[in-house]
């Protein structure tokens, strides 16, 4: 909720009378909850409850990283209800992480990380960010009934995807795999050269800003 995007993203709402919600997923930024008891499936219900609770109007529903991932599993949960109504009017997603739990993680780990997963249940990964923190054998197992790079995805709204190509967490090739899999025909792909995981930059949120005007233009 504080990070660069979101308070910039705020300040622009702000500035042109637009509404606008922050929220951290539990055992996240503000918000409260064990980051280790957190999986897939909570966050994916945290992410709807708060969509349903404000869901009036056009919506542009921002993601960035894991946010990426859930934000495509809410679009997938809000057709399979039917609720064609509410369906968000833009879809944004910054160095989106889809199936990161399954690709990006335990296809990745060494032997010695698997089995410690296995067999004690978590495993402390080395961050650039803070402190280690857990990764869980039931985020891993969760995340396998969330993957959605298996097959086609129909988002059902306009798309826009900021990716940074020197991203040391989220490879640039992911978005390229995420692109293959879309469905949808407005869908635009900008590769940022130079641009990190983080993409917090003023350039940056310069573009983060483009995109949100061209999604919720009359």
């Amino acid at each position: 909720m504080k990070g660069t995007k979101a308070v910039a993203l705020d300040e622009w709402a702000d500035r042109n009378g637009r509404a606008c919600l922050r929220f951290d997923y539990s055992g996240h930024g503000e918000s409260g909850g064990s980051f280790a008891e957190g999986t897939i499936s909570r966050w994916l219900e945290e992410a709807l409850a708060v969509y349903d609770g404000v869901a009036i109007g056009p919506q542009i529903v921002v993601g960035s990283s894991m946010g990426g991932w859930i934000a495509l599993l809410l679009m997938r949960e809000l057709q399979r209800r039917g609720q064609q109504q509410a369906m968000p009017a833009g879809l944004i997603l910054i160095a989106p992480a889809p199936d990161f739990t399954e690709t990006l993680m335990w296809n990745c780990f060494p032997s010695s990380v698997r089995k410690q997963i296995e067999t004690e249940g978590f495993w402390l990964r080395p961050s650039d960010y803070g402190e280690p923190y857990p990764i869980t054998r039931a985020l891993i197992e969760d995340g396998r009934k969330h993957l959605i790079l298996n097959g086609p995805i129909e988002v059902g709204c306009p798309l826009r995807i900021l990716q940074g190509r020197q991203d040391p967490d989220v490879p640039w090739q992911h978005a390229m795999t995420l692109v293959s899999h879309l469905t949808s025909d407005d869908v635009v792909l900008t590769m940022i050269q130079d641009g990190d995981h983080r993409l917090s930059r003023p350039q940056d949120i310069a573009r983060l800003i483009a995109a949100v005007e061209e999604l919720s233009a009359p």
